[in-house]
């Protein structure tokens, strides 16, 4: 039991120091903005209690919004992406025994670790970019920021998935 603890504790550390010291020094034209930050609520064990993923939602949210001056934009997009979480797993499994404990690539398979990520990172970016802009005046400029930013954070999220989370 205390191995898991540690192995979210580093998983933790690790995806907030590689979104503010790597991540967030990438902006290709304003269009690209990469974030892997939220992967630590991507990958909790489904039987975490609801509440207590919404919790952790927030705090690594508002940390990343502390490193990045953004006022709690991180943290509203996290909890929200934690909210969706249960849904879109419910959505993605047919039956109740096709839940896996942990929501992992290699425990879940490419293509429901591909949808489960890509509804959540859209619904993350969602969020995060039309609160940033917090105006739909230029609507499909930052709903194409969404898709490419997207595009680009499952990207990241899924080649994480073979070099780094084998277990």
């Amino acid at each position: 039991m205390i191995q898991i603890w540690i192995k979210y504790i580093i998983l933790f550390i690790t995806a907030v120091l590689v979104q503010v010291l790597f991540l967030n020094q990438v902006q290709l034209s304003g269009y690209l903005n990469p974030y892997f930050y939220f992967v630590f609520i991507l990958l909790l064990p489904v039987s975490t209690p609801r509440y207590a993923v919404l919790l952790l939602a927030f705090f690594l949210g508002l940390i990343v919004d502390i490193f990045s001056d953004t006022f709690g934009l991180h943290a509203a997009a996290t909890v929200f992406l934690a909210y969706f979480r249960t849904p879109v797993m419910n959505l993605l499994s047919a039956r109740e025994s096709d839940q896996l404990d942990y929501p992992g690539l290699r425990q879940t398979g490419l293509r429901w670790f591909l949808l489960y990520t890509i509804f959540l990172v859209l619904i993350h970016h969602l969020v995060l970019f039309y609160l940033e802009v917090f105006s739909f005046a230029d609507f499909f400029r930052t709903f194409i920021r969404v898709i490419f930013s997207t595009i680009f954070s499952v990207f990241i999220i899924v080649l994480s998935q073979f070099l780094v989370f084998r277990d």
